[in-house]
């Protein structure tokens, strides 16, 4: 037992649980009765007003037993239904109850009949739970409740914790009127509203503190808690308009969550960005030196898509900030699209369709070719070279290949030794290489000059890829057959007019980077990135991270796990361990991984530690950053 001299009082319903009690019941009593659904709603709505204060909590209870037509046996069913609806916070935070048992209580207008079942599984014992009882007939039926116990009355809470006479500053834990009235009434120190599973406005309105979880209420009160900082604090900021499951992903999980539609100018990034922990964006988003020099706080940059350049990837892991991509999600996306303006442009197909638009019927075969049989050249054999090689070749094209790394090629694929050899033999080259800026203008005039007269060109990969003056040439020329283009060299920041020098002309398919804006590729981004933020800010893994050493360990119970970012120079991990062998701590596991410049290092650590030992992991020369997990 640990003494605070501080007494904690919580509620039961909607606190300790994510449910409240009696509803759960009516559910499972009135199971499979016509008039179910409505009568359950009834009860809700009988509750809510007496949690509110707007009826009195005696009139609540009798209206509420009157429907439920529940019996004795009907309780262990109860039992086991909230035994799985244990507050997420309140079950992570097991230790708290187990170590400070004897401080807590656990003042309730429920039940004891399935309050103190519950409950005793966290350490408290029956004499530390006040509640209601049942009355039964002699068949088991519940017919009311014990009428004499003060907690059956209207403010009934206020007079049972007086009757309790507690030493010490007391502080209530609740979801409700009957919680807030005990500090208001002068009995109770603090009142911390519980929001993690309902946000009642009432409650809200009259807290000491607002409690999203047991960790926020934890991290106030400086107590042992399952997380070192509450997530509920941890501000992330998403822009761009990112898929709204992103947010719900996110906001799930804890975290305080913003979205903006639109992405933001570096001055007004640098203002917003301060107290920001996580940073989403898309493609528009410049995250400069300047920005991360003024983001103390920031620990993760999360890409909702492919390309990272517009992120200054080294000076962010020499902050010690950590950034995701999501390189798969829309790989199908890009390659389906891909296939269709190859067939499009082998057929002409948008010439076609914009006659008609203007009342034209041009009836032709000129121009208009199979794709089976063509030769397909696809630059850069990554993942959605690959996945387009097997997609065409299914389709009966040829395929060559070419890229700067030795890829193994997939089907029947020929893989090309020079870009030349590619060029010389495809009837359309498709693009998809990666962002490195040693690609800018990878295909201009010289490339141009090599590929068949008459050849489709598609870019879908980089805007600076293409020397777009170079290939209006070769469409004015006549070398090029027709082109389809998604990305550009300079793109808008946001939705409105644009020019750039291939609009009119024929047989040229000009999207507005679109090739991985499907509703599907936008929700698995939505689903790989928020899971790749949470698992770096939950556990410590890098996997996958763009700019910094990969490391994956499993989340351990029991321990404490340090985090420790470094400037990769000689002798970093003797200091650390040094430190943490004069604080006398025991290390379960540890793993350091490195590149040229950083060094990250993870320590799990077997005991409680003195907090002096931050302080001293924090100061060990050419730390970038430190975070204690938990």
């Amino acid at each position: 037992m640990v003494e605070t001299g501080r007494k904690y009082v919580f509620d039961f319903d909607s606190t300790l649980t994510r449910v409240e009690a009696l509803d759960v019941l009516a559910e499972m009593t009135l199971e499979g009765k016509a008039n179910r659904e409505e009568i359950v709603d009834e009860i809700q709505k009988i509750t809510n007003l007496g949690i509110d204060g707007d009826i009195s909590f005696t009139e609540s209870l009798e209206r509420r037993i009157k429907l439920l037509h529940a019996h004795k046996d009907d309780l262990d069913n109860l039992v086991a239904e909230l035994r799985q609806k244990i507050s997420k916070s309140i079950e992570a935070n097991k230790e708290f109850f187990e170590k400070y048992s004897e401080d807590i209580y656990v003042i309730s207008c429920g039940f004891k009949e399935f309050i103190d079942p519950i409950v005793k599984e966290y350490n408290i014992p029956s004499n530390r739970v006040f509640a209601n009882t049942f009355k039964f007939d002699t068949d088991g039926k519940i017919v009311g409740f014990d009428e004499k116990n003060v907690l059956s009355q209207h403010n009934g809470k206020i007079e049972c914790l007086k009757q309790m006479n507690l030493d010490g500053e007391v502080q209530v834990i609740g979801d409700g009127y009957s919680d807030y009235v005990m500090r208001e009434a002068g009995i109770a120190d603090k009142f911390f509203a519980y929001t993690e599973n309902v946000h009642r406005e009432k409650a809200a309105k009259n807290a000491d503190h607002i409690t999203p979880n047991l960790d926020e209420f934890l991290f106030v009160n400086d107590l042992p808690r399952n997380i070192s900082y509450p997530k509920n604090r941890i501000k992330i900021l998403l822009l761009e308009n990112v898929h709204t499951a992103a947010f719900e992903n996110l906001s799930n999980e804890g975290f305080s969550v913003e979205l903006l539609k639109h992405s933001l100018p570096e001055e007004e990034l640098i203002e917003k960005i301060k107290d920001v922990h996580v940073l989403g964006i898309r493609s528009k988003t410049q995250v400069t030196q300047k920005v991360l020099d003024a983001a103390d706080k920031l620990m993760v940059v999360g890409a909702f898509c492919i390309g990272t350049t517009q992120i200054d990837l080294d000076h962010a892991k020499r902050k010690g900030v950590v950034v995701f991509n999501a390189p798969y999600s829309n790989t199908r996306s890009v390659v389906e699209l891909a296939i269709g303006e190859i067939i499009m442009l082998m057929r002409s197909v948008f010439d076609r369709s914009a006659e008609i638009h203007k009342g034209q019927w041009q009836k032709t075969a000129a121009g208009s070719k199979e794709v089976r049989g063509k030769n397909l050249g696809i630059v850069g054999y990554g993942n959605i070279g690959k996945q387009l090689s097997v997609l065409a070749e299914a389709m009966g094209m040829k395929v060559y290949y070419y890229d700067v790394n030795d890829q193994l090629a997939l089907g029947n694929a020929v893989k090309c030794s020079t870009l030349e050899d590619l060029l010389n033999v495809s009837d359309v080259v498709t693009l998809h290489v990666d962002d490195n800026p040693a690609n800018k203008n990878f295909i201009g005039e010289r490339e141009i000059n090599q590929m068949k007269k008459g050849a489709m060109l598609i870019n879908l990969s980089r805007g600076f890829v293409v020397d777009i003056d170079a290939l209006a040439k070769g469409l004015e020329s006549g070398k090029i057959g027709g082109a389809a283009v998604d990305v550009y060299p300079e793109e808008p920041r946001s939705n409105g007019d644009f020019k750039t020098s291939l609009q009119g002309y024929p047989n040229v398919i000009l999207t507005p980077h679109v090739g991985g804006s499907t509703e599907e590729a936008q929700r698995d981004i939505a689903d790989f990135v928020p899971n790749k933020i949470m698992d770096y800010i939950n556990s410590g893994n890098t996997v996958d991270a763009v700019n910094f050493p990969n490391i994956r360990l499993p989340k351990q119970t029991k321990v404490h796990r340090f985090l420790h970012i470094h400037k990769n120079v000689p002798g970093i991990m003797a200091k650390i361990n040094k430190v943490l062998a004069k604080y006398e701590l025991n290390i379960s596991s540890q793993y350091l991984s490195t590149d040229s410049e950083v060094g990250y290092v993870i320590t799990d650590l077997d005991k409680e530690y003195n907090k002096d030992v931050i302080k001293a992991l924090k100061k060990v020369e050419n730390t970038i950053k430190f975070r204690v997990l938990y």
